[in-house]
């Protein structure tokens, strides 16, 4: 989430504005992007936000990006950061994908264009020409529509519809038919606003951030979860946002969550939650990122500037153009953090 701030009408609000610094957590290491997207098209305003990958494993140069215009829609882009397509759906914040055994590439965007009721829409990748396949339209809970991640685990496709009142909705979704059917699972609550999400595919747990308290982990099945990771302004500063995973051997790997209040990255081992360090992506060859909400992570390869891993995070301020997305080698994040 991010906050407009207006200028100060008197002077003694400006010097307190000047006296108030905001919180900066422990000194991330430096990153550079080796790419980026080109722009969103809503320009002048907070419309980038989130991105989801799609690694192409038989040729990884032909990998996707699909990422959100949240006041306009989908893109497509590849990973020369071109637009190969867009789909004109209106107000969507989050995306997420899966490849299915059954399906192809399915494709969830967190729809708001009616704020009382929060929808998903569904899509089907069609990898071979970059274009998202409208599948159909489904309930996602009475409430704004706002985070949104997937879960695929034993040929089951879950949706996990995140509102901004603090309740996340459990959608299980069938492609088996005509239209895609919905039905309603699980509900999961945080006392206060949150969006990212995150699915550990391998166990069915589901990592939710809620912005100004922190990191909770939901078992599957769990209708209760635990503040595994609190916003300390060490390794987190309000707002959290943005989840991604780094999955290694049954239960190991990374998980990586966007510290949007001093832009930077805080990097959680996995299953123990133990924080092992924090980056940032700096200006260089490309710009820096700052304000990040949506971020995602793939591993494997994707060519050779991309030869472990592939991590992509929306950037807030992108001037003098609109808002866009940076892509980052995960090798880099490795060597710069000593991860294994």
């Amino acid at each position: 989430m991010r906050f407009v701030r207006f200028a100060s009408a008197t002077a003694g609000a400006l010097a307190l504005a000047a006296c108030t610094a905001a919180p900066q957590g422990l000194p991330p290491v430096a990153v550079y992007a080796l790419g980026e997207t080109v722009p969103v098209g809503t320009a002048n305003e907070d419309a980038a936000d989130d991105p989801a990958i799609w690694r192409n494993a038989a040729d990884p140069a032909a990998s996707l990006i699909v990422a959100t215009d949240k006041k306009a829609g989908l893109y497509v882009y590849g990973l020369d950061g071109a637009r190969r397509s867009f789909v004109d759906s209106g107000r969507v914040n989050n995306v997420d994908l899966v490849a299915t055994a059954d399906h192809g590439v399915i494709v969830v965007a967190s729809d708001r264009n009616d704020l009382l009721n929060a929808a998903l829409q569904v899509y089907r990748l069609n990898t071979q020409t970059a274009v998202l396949e409208p599948l159909g339209t489904g309930p996602g809970g009475a409430g704004e529509g706002y985070g949104l991640c997937l879960g695929y685990r034993d040929g089951v496709l879950r949706a996990y519809s995140v509102l901004k009142e603090g309740r996340t909705h459990e959608v299980r979704i069938d492609l088996s038919g005509a239209e895609p059917a919905f039905r309603m699972e699980r509900v999961l609550t945080v006392a206060t606003q949150p969006e990212g999400c995150v699915v550990d595919n391998r166990n069915g747990t589901l990592y939710v951030g809620e912005e100004v308290g922190g990191l909770w982990r939901f078992a599957a099945d769990a209708s209760t979860g635990d503040l595994v990771a609190p916003i300390d302004n060490r390794y987190l500063v309000a707002d959290l946002e943005g989840l991604a995973l780094a999955p290694m051997s049954t239960d190991g790997g990374y998980l990586v969550a966007s510290s949007q209040g001093d832009n930077a990255y805080a990097v959680f081992r996995l299953p123990d939650m133990a924080p092992v360090g924090r980056f940032r992506i700096a200006a260089g060859q490309f710009g820096a990122t700052e304000e990040t909400d949506g971020i995602d992570l793939a591993l494997g390869d994707f060519g050779p500037l991309y030869p472990q891993g592939l991590f992509v995070a929306q950037d807030g301020r992108n001037a003098p153009a609109a808002q866009n997305f940076k892509l980052v080698s995960w090798a880099d994040v490795v060597a710069a953090l000593g991860l294994e």
